[in-house]
């Protein structure tokens, strides 16, 4: 678990409780806590990674709409910070895929926790601003209500009854201009959990509102890199056969990751998608990479911009650096930063000396755009 620390609001590393990790291991854990699901490893290195996480305990009831009684919204009626986890999971402009919005596949949520305690659901992260997250939970709400799809499965249904965890998939579309570059946001979350809610919509409401599109990846959680990864490919492999009809262009797209999907989208960056199950196409334009230890450096690599705290105690930042010098040595463009007094899993960054690297990484992108 991280070696069964993590990053707590405000940088200060907490160690779970003895009890805490004997709920986790049977299983019982809320995920208004944690989650009762598999052990997550944070940004581990692969071995350690897999030494860490044994097996999948139980699986609790799955929060979906229909066991949840809150007061219904209307299609266009935003949230406030004030309501409850039970409303996004109504909320007639997420039917069908409201769970897919909250971080832990098929594990018990309190429908009645308020969104201003989300950041609870996001044990690796910090700075977790509950504003900023139903901000960008707004922002799709008013897509939906004027009659946009906001959400398109890159798997097919067949490809879902052969492989049912691939139900846990989707693509989160933030529409920029018409015919303009998209994004792709792998968010991270140890792959124990996808947190979409931190680390991709609020990514993906920037990146929009400076005219690019992106795309939120939920993938699956609980099943290691490799498998998360191949549904990265998947999705790449959808956008670039849909790319018409959604309104993009497949030129100068870009990979963006935290944490472990830092992982997922550098290793697209160094290998293309087809090592993964993908389709053949061509490498992204640009790789954003944000507080990852992942190593592997292949003989070419897309230009990578990197970030990282100097507190973060998952993804140290001597860790990154070395990755930073193997990619310059290799000639490899990259635009490293390493904000003081911040740790893992910043997010945004809101508040912190952090804050702002999301515009640097888009100039970034920008410049490798033909």
């Amino acid at each position: 678990m991280c070696e069964a620390t993590m990053e707590a609001p405000g940088d200060r590393t907490v160690r779970p409780s003895t009890s805490w990790m004997s709920r986790l291991a049977a299983g019982v854990v809320s995920c208004s806590i944690v989650g009762a699901g598999s052990v997550g490893t944070g940004d581990l290195d692969p071995a350690r990674r897999a030494a860490a996480v044994p097996g999948r305990v139980p699986q609790a009831t799955e929060a979906t709409s229909e066991n949840v009684e809150t007061a219904s919204k209307t299609l266009g009626e935003h949230l406030r910070v004030g309501d409850r986890v039970g409303d996004i999971l109504k909320h007639p402009a997420f039917r069908g895929f409201g769970h897919l919005l909250l971080p832990w596949d098929d594990r018990a949520c309190d429908p009645a926790m308020p969104l201003r305690s989300i950041g609870s659901l996001l044990p690796y992260h910090s700075h977790v601003d509950p504003v900023v997250v139903v901000s960008s939970l707004n922002r799709m709400i008013d897509d939906a209500g004027a009659g946009r799809t906001v959400f398109h499965d890159f798997y097919t249904d067949a490809e879902k009854r052969a492989e049912p965890s691939r139900r846990h998939t989707g693509l989160f579309f933030f529409r920029g201009k018409p015919g303009a570059p998209f994004a792709v946001i792998a968010p991270g979350g140890g792959f124990a959990y996808v947190a979409s809610l931190h680390e991709g919509f609020p990514y993906a409401v920037e990146i929009s509102d400076r005219g690019y599109n992106a795309f939120v990846l939920k993938y699956r959680a609980g099943y290691g890199g490799r498998v998360a990864t191949e549904d990265l490919a998947a999705a790449l492999s959808y956008l670039f056969r849909n790319a018409g009809s959604l309104g993009v262009t497949t030129a100068d797209y870009s990979l963006w990751g935290s944490s472990a999907g830092a992982r997922m989208a550098a290793s697209i960056g160094s290998h293309g998608t087809a090592p993964f199950g993908g389709a053949t196409l061509p490498g992204p334009s640009a790789v954003v990479l944000l507080y990852t230890g992942h190593s592997d450096v292949a003989a070419a690599e897309p230009p990578t911009f990197v970030a990282v705290g100097d507190a973060d105690g998952i993804a140290p930042p001597a860790i990154v650096e070395r990755r930073v010098a193997a990619l310059r040595k290799a000639g490899t463009e990259v635009e490293y930063h390493k904000y003081p007094g911040v740790g893992h899993g910043f997010g945004l960054g809101a508040g912190t000396s952090a804050e702002g690297w999301i515009a640097e990484a888009v100039r970034f992108w920008a410049k490798h755009i033909q």
